[in-house]
């Protein structure tokens, strides 16, 4: 009886020992600079227990049988590390330091690329990195996020000065950018070539052409989540650039510096930029007809108070402005936009379980002024936002609330709008995994407080992995905004956009195809589906084929005839109100072919697409419906330890589609009915126009070329000469008609730059 009892006192504690789980959590960091590592993967060798860090450089494996295993850790440039952990029933946290390798292995590079692709959806985004933007020709020496975003799939420019983006269909302000979770409202320049964003700042860049997941939302078109560097924790180290464009510096470096015997590190990041493109001008590009009136200024500092087990708050602000003077001859703009915030990251007790947080406020302001009047818009914008995420196994669940508020204040020839608008927003996230296939189904709840009015958002992305070189995917969603534009869509080019609120006190119309309006909340639906081929170990295609509806649209009513009065009760609304409702829907597909094998580096990109947008009148397509889009990237590392690069960038693009003007006209002021003298009274010029966005403008292509030579000074000083050619034969692309004297204004000729920087 009593060795019975003792065998079986025995078994239930190997049973007990023997169903004991641990878990793994940490980090992983540059150890020269403390710099989190994004996507390095972590694995228990000889099992099939691993993870990939996130844009923190933060890893949790879970659900680890108790007992010693040998741990690897690497990311492409660095050397790998092997540790020996022991696994206990508690969770174990880790901080590996990885050191930078003096030559890239290719090979690890690529093959963990593929793993990430099992494991991520990557439906409809691309993550960019400083390298990735650094491989294009560099337009007047300076490397910059907007170059890179050109390229992308999905994605169409409007053109070189006054440029704005337009992702799969939706218009400009449909697209919601974010910078360390605060929302930038205008990250692009007038100049169309650069954006707010220093590259050297930049930790990663997430950008989603649709199907994003309900940890976004507040828009309907696509999502930028840009999330900039710490401050380096070992040593003082920058940058400073000069070139025939601007100027740029960065600095970083510790306050109090990282030691093993000290539990926290304290860093701070700075930067400036500036464009002098107004001056130079004058000068090095004389032969311009007319200067180029673009002038920038970008400042950004940040602080990173650091913990030992890896959580950190940090403090940011920024101001950027843009101002251009005497824009089209016609105006002078300029915007300002400033920000300040604080994120943090938090660890909880033992749990594998992360907490994110973010507390923001952000304003913005642009004025045009021309000879006849000026228009202001402003937004004042605060947010707050806590996540959670807790890890099991490879699953993932996703928690988060977010609190918006937004004050727009609009002015149009002495008249203010203004409107207050608040969104409280929730959402879960789930990633799991089923056999081959992988799923994450989301859902974001928001209440917009200010119309009354909440919306049920469900999302799903899919990834069925047939083979470890074939891969197909699928994402849908809903989205709602309630931002609506009031920049006139007459032209191609407008650098004045206004930010209004939707709301039932704008003058609406009140029926749209025979139904009341009664919702003011602009919606779309997303459909996706592509797959992922590895055709060889180097190259690799990528296809997307998309669907979109847009619905309750709100815009500038252009047949708008009669005054809203009660002489003109009996007229339809779409005559007569300030804005209308439009649908819209927008279709298309992306290919890409990537090559990427040692020194060199090969992407060619081609988007086909329509945009449609009905209102009460007609169906037409807006001016940013482009029909093709072609871009192709080449880059070529040669000579000793890869110090020269070329590099070649070609885009085309088929003509946008513009309202012809019909003629030309003197409007007199009838104001004493037929008392007026229309004999000697002065009337004013007005232009009649023809059928809406009935022709296309010509084709756009451009040729850019840039050569670049590194000189190595000292281990952490780098002297780099870059040499470019934006437009290398000179095509005459259109940037506008003068619809008064009928003058043809063309974009940016052949530009020759250089630039100088010294990276220590």
């Amino acid at each position: 009886m009593k060795r019975t009892f003792f065998f079986s006192l025995i078994l239930l504690i190997s049973s007990v020992v023997a169903a004991q789980k641990g878990n793994i959590r940490g980090f992983c960091y540059d150890n020269s600079t403390g710099e989190p590592l994004i996507y390095a993967n972590v694995l228990l060798d000889g099992t099939k227990y691993g993870a990939a860090t996130d844009v923190n450089g933060y890893f949790a494996i879970s659900n680890i049988p108790v007992g010693t295993y040998s741990l690897t850790a690497r990311y492409a440039g660095y050397t790998e590390q092997h540790i020996s952990v022991t696994i206990t029933s508690t969770t174990t946290h880790l901080n590996i330091k990885l050191e930078p390798q003096t030559q890239m292995l290719e090979a690890i590079s690529i093959s963990a690329k593929r793993e990430q692709a099992q494991t991520q959806s990557n439906v409809s985004v691309e993550k960019i990195s400083p390298k990735e933007i650094y491989s294009l020709p560099s337009v007047g020496g300076q490397a910059d996020l907007a170059q890179y975003l050109q390229i992308l799939p999905g994605v169409i420019f409007s053109g070189d000065q006054g440029g704005q983006l337009y992702i799969r269909g939706g218009s400009a302000i449909q697209n919601k950018v974010l910078l360390d979770g605060m929302t930038v409202y205008n990250p692009f320049h007038s100049i169309g070539l650069f954006s707010v964003f220093e590259t050297d700042l930049i930790r990663s860049a997430d950008v989603y052409s649709g199907g994003f997941n309900a940890q976004y939302g507040g828009r309907i078109s696509s999502v930028m989540d840009i999330t900039t560097k710490d401050g380096n924790k070992k040593h003082t180290s920058g940058k400073i650039f000069a070139s025939t464009f601007g100027m740029n510096a960065f600095l970083e470096g510790p306050i109090v510096k990282e030691k093993e015997t000290r539990p926290y590190s304290l860093s701070y990041i700075l930067s400036a930029k500036n464009s002098y493109l107004s001056y130079t001008s004058k000068n090095i590009y004389s032969y311009i007809d007319g200067e180029l009136p673009y002038d920038f200024l970008d400042l950004y500092g940040k602080l990173t108070l650091s913990a030992g087990n890896g959580s950190k708050v940090n403090l940011f602000g920024f101001n950027f402005t843009d101002e251009v003077k005497g824009y089209k001859s016609i105006a002078d703009f300029n915007w300002v936009n400033r920000g300040m915030g604080a994120n943090f990251i938090l660890l909880p007790g033992t749990s594998s379980a992360i907490i994110e947080g973010v507390l923001a406020y952000s304003d913005y302001t642009m004025n045009m002024n021309s000879t006849t009047d000026s228009n202001m818009s402003n937004i004042g914008s605060f947010s707050a936002g806590l996540n959670t995420t807790s890890f099991f196994g490879k699953n993932r669940l996703q928690f988060g609330i977010e609190l918006t508020g937004n004050t727009t204040h609009t002015s149009v020839q002495r008249d203010t709008l203004t409107d207050y608008s608040t969104e409280l927003g929730a959402y879960t996230l789930f990633k799991g995994f089923w056999g081959k296939l992988l799923y994450e189904p989301s859902l974001r709840i928001i209440y917009y407080a200010s119309l009354g009015e909440p919306s049920l958002e469900p999302r799903l992305s899919l990834k069925f992995n047939v083979s470890d070189k074939f891969r197909l995917k699928f994402a849908s969603g809903m989205y709602s905004q309630t931002f609506i534009d009031t920049k006139s869509d007459r032209d191609i080019v407008n650098l004045y956009t206004g930010y209004l609120t939707a709301s039932p006190e704008l003058n609406v119309v009140r029926m749209f195809k025979g139904d009341s309006v009664n919702e003011y909340l602009e919606k779309s639906n997303h459909f996706i589906f592509g797959l992922e081929y590895d055709i060889l170990h180097s190259l690799s295609l990528n296809m997307e084929t998309y669907y979109k509806t847009m619905t309750s649209l709100f815009s500038i009513n252009r047949d708008k005839y009669y005054d809203d009065d009660n002489a003109h009760e009996d007229k339809p609304d779409y005559l007569k109100k300030e804005y209308v409702v439009e649908d819209g829907v927008a279709y298309g597909g992306d290919v890409s072919l990537k090559y990427e094998d040692g020194r060199l580096y090969v992407w060619a990109i081609y988007s086909l697409g329509w945009v449609e947008k009905t209102n009460e009148v007609q169906t037409y397509y807006p001016h940013y419906d482009r029909r093709h889009n072609v871009n192709i990237l080449a880059s070529y590392q040669f000579g000793l330890s890869r110090s020269w690069e070329v590099s070649v960038r070609w885009n085309y693009g088929s003509g946008f589609p513009y309202t012809p003007t019909r003629g030309m006209g003197e409007s007199l002021p009838l104001t004493d009915g037929i008392s007026s003298d229309i004999i000697y009274a002065n009337g004013n010029l007005t232009t009649y126009y023809g059928e809406l966005n009935s022709k296309r403008l010509p084709d756009y292509h451009r040729l850019d070329i840039s050569l670049k030579k590194r000189w190595q000074i000292s281990k952490r000083s780098v002297l780099e000469l870059n040499l470019g050619v934006t437009n290398v034969y000179n095509r005459n692309n259109l940037f506008y008609y003068d619809r008064v004297t009928g003058t043809r204004v063309n974009q940016l000729p052949v530009m020759p730059s250089m630039g100088l920087s010294w990276l220590f």
